[in-house]
């Protein structure tokens, strides 16, 4: 399990080159880490991924990790195509993952930071 950084900045590569900084001092003092982190280009593009059913089915997913997109979509009572498309959008979005052991969402807490 791990942590999800999410970020909202018009500076996206201002942030990587940053994110990739902080990540290559802590490998140089030989610190052990995992990180995950996804920015935003504005609060537009994140609320259209993160809709309120995508975060429904992420906090079942943490709790239940499950075979496929027709066992989510009958275990949150709701239609198979959207749940699919919602599944693609998370998954693109690198919020959730699809292995051949079934669909998930590894982390334990998400956290975000918005740069003004």
């Amino acid at each position: 399990m791990s942590n999800l950084k999410i970020s909202l900045s018009g500076k996206i590569e201002e942030e990587a080159a940053l994110k990739f900084a902080a990540a290559w001092h802590r490998a140089e003092r030989g610190e052990s880490f995992h990180e995950h982190s996804l920015t935003f280009e504005s609060w537009e593009a994140l609320a259209r991924v993160l809709t309120g059913k995508r975060i429904e089915l992420l906090r079942y997913l943490h709790h239940n990790p499950t075979p496929s997109v027709r066992a989510l979509a009958k275990a949150l009572r709701r239609d198979y195509s959207n749940v699919h498309a919602d599944v693609q959008a998370l998954t693109s979005a690198g919020l959730m993952e699809t292995t051949d052991a079934g669909l998930r969402a590894d982390y334990d807490s998400i956290e975000t930071r918005i740069a003004i």
